[in-house]
């Protein structure tokens, strides 16, 4: 049993990507240690370490072909870098200048996709770590250059080979991570679906809305993992099976989001049936199921069929049927349909799962290639960007200010580890104030526990081999941490920085001058992110609202489309698809983000929670829409839905021009809304499809009356 347990702890721990980033690391630095020990390089182990790290730094989830054109980029940038460290460093003004320049270039590299992001970060690290090297001498920077830039082509040489040799598990791991946020999905969905008396249903709909964003998320992080992977006409069998695992993780989250009815309306007609409660278990059985599946893709076991969600649809069916039957009492003719058409759609839920749980080849696996393949395409992105109003760009000059500052400091205090304070400002600024603060508490936390533990190795290890060791290790934690554990990740840094200067000799007050740098540091990226071009939320909530519509109404123009001509799952119905769901999620990032933020730079909470979650129940409905469209004969669309859809349309695409015109009328009268409140009117009961439209079109009154109060700043 033991043996058993070890097993299956390894499998999950070899899937995770930090893990894996970690084990990369450890290969390449335990090399590292091996061959200058052996030859005697112990002072260069230094710099061939921070080579090391500045790679990892550019390294993204891709094939290998894709990790190669990253290599050569960032090889290209390094020695770009060391370059111009070397030309300006007897000129310290001249330096911050070409520091100041380099970050903001660099930083609106990002502009080209996550690949570029990285090795923007990556190359702006190496230049702060050539610097602090060459410790002002100009012979020295040139003298330490090759093995600055060995270590990188070393580190990104194993990253190449591991990812030539082991392509899946990062597939698996980002599969993994979404059904399990799916299982969590499911878990809240079912709790809207509580036929209880005075329960909090808005709250409940805004965490919904709240973790949706986290959902789309793991499907844009797992589509981009597919696709890097994705080289030729027929991909192998496991990557053909992860696709069609990703397709139906899509179709489980659009049938997922579907809603059917006002929840209130539907917990009043059915609160003396079980109907309800029936349709909840299977949702709470399904989000189990999703758990479940999740741990199988990551420990690589075949999925577990117990029979529980069969048997929860048939209870559900039956309890439907019996309030069809019942003599009295009978409850209203609409809700009962929706209750059918709930039904239904969790019935459909489940064959999709069980899809998945199948596995198999997927039916197309075309999927959106967001890469740049031109300069000129590359140069239309950027330029998009060169404007205040970009939140890259107002990143891009913030960043390249406090450096100046940060480096002006640092020269003026004649602070012979001043570039930590540099390189404190580089890894805490961040495009957003909540995030930079963030940064700056784990960064400080980190540093203090990492100065602690350095110090305790330093006293237990003495002799210098198995510091160097414990150097290796903390690398190796630092490279699998950086991306999930910032107060890891900065402690493994700190103790192998404390480690290095002890090694060499150079260890005398270098911790009070960690500590004190960091907190220089620290504070002014704090300051920066709140006085230089601050990226408030509020700037551009209004404008992601009208994305979040006209994304929308681009949706419902691709259901329609699929009334018309009958189900497929084509790449531009995905596509239409997947853009409503992110710009939702990005309106629902923003809102987390400004919640963070101080309370005078905010919209009106109460109003922006308001219209969240009035998109996300028009998402919600338009997804009923998409989850039922099988169920219609091609070229049955009628003309009074076909009208009452462009109307719907219509009226979404004026306002989100509205929105980000900014001329809005408040209306008069707005009070506060509960859920029963966003009702929306109802007509005369017709099909399913009429149905939806009727509850979609009676938000958008509600979406109109909130939208002004967007505006108005607390």
């Amino acid at each position: 049993m033991v043996n058993d347990n070890w097993i299956a702890s390894w499998q999950h721990a070899r899937n995770h990507e930090g893990v894996t980033r970690g084990m990369q690391a450890l290969l390449a630095l335990a090399c590292v240690l091996a061959l200058g020990w052996r030859a005697g390089w112990q002072d260069e182990l230094m710099p061939v370490v921070l080579g090391v790290m500045a790679c990892a730094f550019t390294e993204t989830d891709d094939a290998w072909r894709g990790r190669l054109k990253t290599l050569l980029l960032a090889l290209a940038c390094f020695g770009f870098m060391m370059t111009a460290v070397w030309l300006t460093l007897p000129w310290p003004a001249l330096l911050a200048a070409v520091l100041a320049l380099s970050a903001f270039t660099l930083t609106m590299l990002g502009a080209l996709g996550e690949r570029y992001r990285a090795l923007a970060f990556g190359s702006l690290v190496l230049f702060i770590y050539s610097a602090l090297s060459a410790e002002s001498h100009r012979a020295q920077a040139l003298e330490l250059a090759p093995y600055l830039l060995g270590g990188a082509v070393w580190y990104g040489l194993v990253s190449l080979l591991w990812a030539a040799v082991w392509p899946k598990p990062t597939v698996r791991y980002r599969l993994s991570q979404l059904y399990a946020l799916l299982g969590e999905y499911l878990r809240l969905k079912a709790r809207l679906l509580e036929p209880v008396q005075g329960v909090d249903r808005q709250r409940r709909r805004l965490e919904l809305a709240l973790h949706n964003g986290r959902v789309v998320d793991a499907l844009n992080a797992a589509k981009e993992s597919l696709f890097s992977r994705i080289a030729g006409a027929q991909p192998p069998a496991w990557l053909s099976e992860a696709m069609h695992q990703y397709l139906a993780a899509q179709d489980i989250h659009e049938r997922t989001s579907s809603s059917h009815e006002s929840y209130t309306l539907l917990a009043d007609a059915f609160a003396r049936s079980d109907a309800l409660y029936r349709c909840q278990r299977v949702l709470s059985v399904q989000g189990e199921q999703a758990l479940k599946f999740a741990q199988a893709i990551r420990e690589r076991t075949p999925p577990r069929h117990e029979g529980q969600t069969a048997r929860a649809i048939e209870d559900m069916q039956a309890a439907i049927a019996y309030l069809e039957t019942a003599a009295s009492p009978r409850p209203a003719e609409r809700p009962l349909q929706a209750l059918h058409a709930l039904g239904d759609n969790l019935t459909g839920l489940a064959k999709v799962f069980a899809s998945a749980l199948r596995g198999g080849a997927a039916p197309d696996l075309a999927l959106v290639d967001h890469q740049v393949h031109s300069l000129g395409e590359a140069w239309r992105r950027i330029r998009a960007q060169l404007t205040l109003h970009s939140a890259l760009m107002r990143h891009a000059l913030r960043l390249s200010l406090v450096l100046l500052l940060a480096f002006g400091i640092m020269q003026a205090t004649k602070d012979p580890h001043g570039y930590w304070i540099v390189l404190t400002v580089v890894f805490a600024s961040q495009p957003q104030y909540a995030a930079t603060l963030s940064r700056v508490g784990q960064r400080a936390l980190g540093t203090a526990v990492g100065l602690v533990v350095g110090w305790v190795l330093i006293r237990l290890f003495p002799g210098p081999l198995l510091q160097a060791v414990c150097m290796v290790l903390a690398g190796a934690l630092f490279i699998g941490k950086r991306m999930s554990d910032i107060r890891v990740a900065t402690g493994a840094m700190t103790t192998l920085v404390l480690l290095s200067f002890h090694q060499m000799g150079m260890s005398q007050g270098v911790i009070p001058a960690r500590l004190l740098d960091t907190a220089i540091g620290s504070v002014i990226a704090g300051l920066g992110a709140w006085l230089i071009l601050p990226n408030w939320q509020a700037r551009h909530w209004p404008r992601l609202a009208a994305q979040t519509l006209r994304a929308q109404a681009g949706y419902l123009h691709a259901i329609l489309e699929q009334y018309r001509e009958g189900k497929q799952d084509h790449l531009a119905y995905r596509q239409a698809r997947r853009q409503a769901h992110n710009a939702e999620a990005a309106l629902s990032n923003a809102y987390a983000a400004m919640r963070k933020e101080p309370e005078g730079k905010r919209l009106n909470m109460t109003a922006s929670a308001r219209f969240l979650v009035l998109t996300h129940m028009l998402q919600n409905y338009l997804s009923a829409l998409g989850a039922h469209r099988g169920e219609l004969e091609a070229g049955q669309l009628d003309e009074a839905s076909r009208q009452a859809a462009q109307g719907l349309q219509q009226g979404l695409e004026d306002l989100a021009r509205q929105l980000e015109s900014g001329r809005l009328e408040a209306a008069a009268g707005v009070t506060a809304m509960t859920e029963a409140e966003t009702e929306p009117a109802r007509g005369p009961v017709g099909s399913l499809l009429q149905a939806q439209l009727q509850l979609a079109s009676g938000l958008l009154p509600q979406l109109e009356q909130q939208a002004p109060l967007l505006r108005r700043a607390r």
